[in-house]
């Protein structure tokens, strides 16, 4: 049995960040699905090839923190010992012999070893960009992506208003927080505060007109 893990949503200031494995004994079904890494395929694509990839796979399992959590997390830990964390957690689930992981910190090395000393037992190959390399990781960042966008579907209908995808560089997801805090004088819900471009807009806030920002 190997397992690959990967995840969605380090880097955006809404929403959950997801960590999904995927547990297989031969990736072959996976190559026949087709998978790639999840930036590389269409909404339509994912969503089709995600109920595939479930019904592929000996196992899976998907972790999530949301932003409340993460906040509370990143005022101990840095982002790369939370995504190790729910990495060590998402193998975890199934005995597996290796595990391919997507790496999140830029030493390679680094991370195998304190994933290795995290899971005990699994040959861990951890690798940049392994969702490019390896089906099984491939399979993990679609169910990571799927999750992740079904779960920002869900605030944006809570919240009543277009949410964009949650990253600093989407002009509606901007837009939104912007708005939001002007209008509340506070955050909305789901929005990581201690994400810097969140900080920044607390500080711009104190100005008395939008269009100061």
């Amino acid at each position: 049995m190997i397992c690959g893990v990967d995840e969605a949503g380090r880097g955006p200031l809404l929403g959950p960040l997801v960590v999904a494995c995927v547990y297989i004994k031969d990736d072959a079904p996976l190559r026949e699905i087709g998978v790639k890494d999840s930036k590389q395929l269409s909404p339509k694509t994912r969503e089709s090839m995600y109920q595939q990839i479930i019904d592929a796979a000996d196992d899976f399992s998907i972790v999530i923190a949301d932003a409340e959590r993460i906040d509370m997390l990143m005022a101990r830990q840095t982002l790369n010992d939370i995504e190790l964390d729910m990495f060590a957690e998402a193998c975890s689930k199934t005995n597996t012999d290796a595990i391919y992981a997507d790496c999140p910190d830029v030493d390679v090395h680094r991370f195998s070893v304190a994933l290795s000393s995290k899971v005990k037992g699994p040959n861990v190959i951890a690798e940049h960009k392994a969702d490019d390399t390896y089906p099984v990781v491939s399979a993990a960042s679609i169910l990571a992506k799927v999750t992740r966008d079904r779960m920002v579907e869900r605030i944006a209908k809570e919240l009543g208003f277009d949410v964009g995808s949650g990253y600093p560089s989407d002009e509606k997801t901007m837009d939104f927080v912007k708005n939001w805090l002007y209008k509340n004088h506070e955050l909305p819900p789901h929005v990581r505060t201690s994400w810097e471009p969140v900080k920044k807009l607390l500080m711009l806030s104190k100005n008395t007109r939008i269009t100061d920002w």
